[in-house]
């Protein structure tokens, strides 16, 4: 038996973020549509070629997308929303940008579609939209394009292409009560003639990627999904492909459909892979996750060696792949330069991965595990390169009652309300301003010792200055200072921690053009000095105005890093707490009444398996509370969350005890705050009313009928106003419009209220 190897999709941005550049050029009218489209295609190619030097025996072809893989099903099934097919003759790229920003060449503004994250990860992706009125037909070519791109190249390829039902579970309808499982039909017929046009392609075997076999199905959803499955029949071998959880629980509905393969993620599944086979039918090839797709470190492929070659007696048909798509991992690890050495020899990027695929498959076909072992070597000595000591008290268990603050909300809201004498609706923004691209090159040169620390700072205390003059001459009521001393939100604090590593080119796509550059954790966590103080004690010193504290939380912080295997999530999240702690006291003590704690990845976190869920809800809702345990009754501690599924984790953000919660709301109308109102939630709330992700300029009328619908759902005492996440992606030019909107709407409401 011949094990082969393949991965489930890679990394689209280019080695050197060649699409962000040509996507942000193309959007700015620098480049035409006809050079966009050869960027798109040399990274393609330059990605297909990588996997046939690596030695996969299946090239990956449709992983590619001009903003995320989930619009491009929009796209490719013609799920397009009417309001972005005005005066259009024929859906394309510019449709697809139309879609995700709201705007695209010669097209007319209006909101776009809803962004969500893509289970738990920080990738995001655009919301199918689901009415009766939806209809599907084969719209966009891309994917044929790809393949004949990919054939020229005289290897097998293997298509990826989103599911059927997932692809309608990750949407949304937008008519009341409509059961969006009545347009299965009419998706399927789509679904059937790209499986037909693939078999008459020669194409043996399809990736149809499922991930929601991972979670807790109704009744419903399994019928529909054995339907779908047996009106897809026939044609190539279809891969049904499965991650970011253990599908043990859907086994049934596996069993039950026509399928050549299933790929399993042993990473994050926990699979009893013995018990699960035996349970499987004979008659489906096994696809096993064994390379993490989703973090840095090198695999032990010694152990996964010893792990297929044991279970290989038991299935006659094997194949190995990553857990997931290595879009959530940087590119190569070769491009890191000022790496030590031996630390680097630890580390396993995209390519690296598809290295090690390899590796694994070559030592299992052949029963040689000399190159296998030569290439785990470093794994032995990590443990003395990464200082993680076990002693240190902050690794140890935290008591319940360090979790709790003095008093409840009620109580905090009568101190606050006096000590800040806000006015009603306080107009607030979430903390970043524009990052300029004088800011990026002023940070630069600072970190290549072009200019020394003192002209650094003068300069960055100079725009802080700005932000805050900027904010005063809007009639904003809550400041805060910009944060111009950041790159990353996750970043900026991982550099002023002990115990994180950092990469000149380790980016990730987060959605679209941006990009993220996680922080590795290697070693135990703690503060080495003041991180914020200094920027927000300065800014206070400018305005009689609250300027808020701003800090990014210790589950973001722990979920945008790479971090340990060999440690428990909870220690390293407890010890990032505390260390946040100290920060929070100190910003405390120096009269900074109001501090932000940013928790965008709260939800992220979430495993898709409900068994797992209470137990990491615990952890995560814990260590946040533990880092505002010991604040005053009368500083209003506030928290940011957007893009995710709320209703999931409703319970868990009442249990946080924030006094006020920033959220995102522009795009989802008024669906969000009915979770809010539904669970009775008590403390206050932010709607976002200004939808920063797009670059329309919403108007002072627009607000406004955002901010009357959200008196429907939250109490006139307890709203605050404010844009639905940071400003840094946005221009001057666009935010000083918008926020003058939005305070021109705020004291119309406050008009209104008085009266």
């Amino acid at each position: 038996m011949t094990i082969l190897n393949h991965i489930l999709g890679f990394p689209r941005i280019g080695i050197d973020r060649e699409l962000k550049y040509a996507q942000e050029n193309y959007w700015n009218n620098k480049i035409s549509k006809k050079k966009l489209l050869k960027i798109g295609k040399k990274i393609r190619i330059k990605n297909l070629l990588t996997q046939k030097k690596m030695g996969l025996n299946y090239l990956s072809v449709g992983d590619f997308s001009w903003y995320d893989h989930v619009l491009n099903t929009t796209m490719m099934l013609g799920n397009i929303p009417k309001r972005f097919l005005n005066n259009v003759k024929k859906i394309n790229i510019d449709t697809l940008f139309h879609v995700a920003r709201g705007v695209s060449h010669n097209r007319e503004s209006t909101f776009p579609s809803e962004m969500t994250k893509w289970f738990n990860t920080n990738y995001h992706y655009i919301v199918p939209e689901f009415n009766e009125y939806s209809t599907f037909n084969f719209s966009w070519n891309q994917l044929f394009l790809e393949i004949d791109e990919a054939l020229l190249i005289k290897k097998k390829v293997k298509p990826i292409i989103l599911g059927p039902m997932s692809y309608l579970w990750l949407g949304k309808t937008t008519s009341k009560n409509f059961d969006r499982l009545k347009l299965l039909p009419k998706i399927l017929n789509v679904y059937k003639y790209i499986l037909n046009y693939l078999y008459e392609k020669k194409i043996k075997w399809i990736q149809i990627d499922e991930p929601i076999l991972s979670l807790n199905l109704s009744q419903s959803w399994k019928k529909k999904f054995i339907y779908s499955y047996n009106f897809l029949k026939g044609c190539s071998n279809k891969l049904l492909t499965t991650y970011f959880g253990n599908v043990s629980h859907n086994l049934d509905i596996i069993n039950s459909i026509p399928i050549e393969g299933l790929h399993i993620d042993l990473i994050s599944g926990k699979y009893d892979l013995l018990t699960f086979n035996k349970n499987l039918s004979n008659q489906i090839l096994l696809s096993l996750g064994i390379i993490n797709g989703r973090n840095i470190w090198k695999s032990d492929l010694l152990k996964y060696f010893n792990l297929i070659n044991n279970f290989k007696k038991f299935r006659k048909n094997i194949w190995i792949g990553t857990s997931c798509s290595l879009l959530h991992i940087p590119i190569d690890i070769n491009k890191e330069s000022q790496l030590n050495k031996k630390l680097k020899s630890c580390f396993s990027f995209a390519i690296q991965k598809c290295y090690e695929l390899f590796l694994l498959s070559h030592s299992l076909n052949t029963g040689n595990k000399s190159l296998i072992k030569k290439w785990i070597l470093p794994l032995y000595y990590k443990n003395s390169l990464l200082n993680f000591n076990h002693k240190n008290k902050k690794n140890l268990f935290v008591e319940k009652k360090n979790y709790f603050r003095k008093n409840n909300y009620n109580i905090r809201f009568k101190k606050q309300k006096n000590k800040l004498n806000l006015p009603i609706f306080p107009i607030t923004t979430i903390g970043s301003f524009p990052q300029t691209k004088e800011l990026r090159k002023l940070r630069l040169k600072f970190k290549n010792n072009i200019i020394d620390k003192k002209k650094y700072e003068l300069k960055i205390f100079s725009i802080i200055k700005k932000n805050i003059k900027e904010q005063e001459k809007l009639n904003i009521d809550v400041l805060v200072h910009g944060e111009p001393e950041r790159n990353d939100m996750v970043e900026y604090f991982g550099e002023n921690l002990n115990g994180f590593l950092f990469t000149n080119n380790g980016w990730v796509q987060s959605y679209g053009s941006r990009c993220v550059k996680p922080p590795i954790i290697v070693s135990d966590v703690s503060r080495i000095k003041p991180i914020t103080l200094k920027w927000i004690k300065y800014a206070q010193s400018l305005t009689k105005k609250p300027v808020k504290g701003m800090l990014t939380g210790p589950v973001t912080i722990f979920l945008w890093s790479f971090s340990r295997e060999d440690i428990s999530d909870l220690t390293i999240v407890n010890q990032i707490s505390l260390a946040l702690k100290d920060e929070i006291n100190d910003l405390e003590k120096n009269n900074i009444n109001i501090i932000q704690i940013d928790e965008p990845a709260l939800r992220e976190g979430l495993p898709l398996n409900d068994y797992e869920k209470q137990e990491y809800l615990n952890w995560a809702v814990n260590s946040f509370k533990l880092s505002i345990s010991e604040v005053k009754d009368t500083t209003q501690i506030h928290t940011h969350m957007c893009y995710c599924e709320f209703h999931d984790i409703i319970k868990s953000i009442s249990e946080l005890d924030v006094d006020v919660i920033t959220i995102e709301n522009s795009r989802s109308n008024e669906n969000l705050l009915m979770y809010f109102k539904n669970f009775n939630y008590n403390n206050s709330i932010g709607p976002g009313f200004y939808d920063i992700h797009s670059p329309n300029i919403p108007s002072k009328n627009t607000i406004f009928r955002l901010m009357k619908k959200s008196l429907k759902y939250i109490s006139p005492e307890k709203l605050w106003i404010n844009p639905d996440c940071g400003l840094k992606t946005r221009t001057w030019k666009e935010v000083r419009q918008s926020l003058y909107n939005l305070v021109r709407a705020t004291h119309k409401l406050r008009l209104e209220q008085k009266n």
